[in-house]
């Protein structure tokens, strides 16, 4: 397919990821929406391999790497290698949406891997749908 439409609502509702890869045929490059809601602690995770460039959509997010917190609004960005751990929250008083782009000279599987497992494996299992 050369090429391919959606929304947010349609790949799906509630909080957590919206998986839009596979949805929409993208094969260069992984991608995710990440839906989250007011007050929610994200998880800090690195990856193997895949590098991601995070992109906030709506709302506000608390990003916390190497020692350094900062928050982003509608607009922000932030790059993170893949061995980097960072952890992505939305502490506000409204819903977040951001947009997650991955890869390794294209796209790489799945390679994230939580930072403290014990605690935020359950958690993580009831956030991706």
């Amino acid at each position: 397919m050369s090429h391919a439409f959606s929304t947010l609502d349609e790949l799906g509702d509630g909080y957590g990821f919206r998986k839009i890869r596979a949805a929409l045929g993208v094969s260069a490059f992984g991608v995710n929406a990440l839906v989250y809601p007011p007050g929610y602690e994200g998880f800090s995770h690195y990856h193997d391999m895949q590098d991601e460039l995070y992109f906030v959509h709506r709302g506000m997010v608390r990003v916390e790497v190497a020692g350094e917190t900062r928050d982003l609004g509608e607009g922000g960005l932030f790059h993170a290698e893949a061995t980097t751990p960072r952890t992505i929250s939305n502490p506000f008083d409204a819903d977040a949406i951001v947009f997650v782009v991955g890869g390794k000279d294209g796209y790489i599987e799945r390679d994230g891997h939580l930072t403290d497992p014990k605690p935020d494996a359950e958690r993580l299992a009831s956030f991706v749908h």
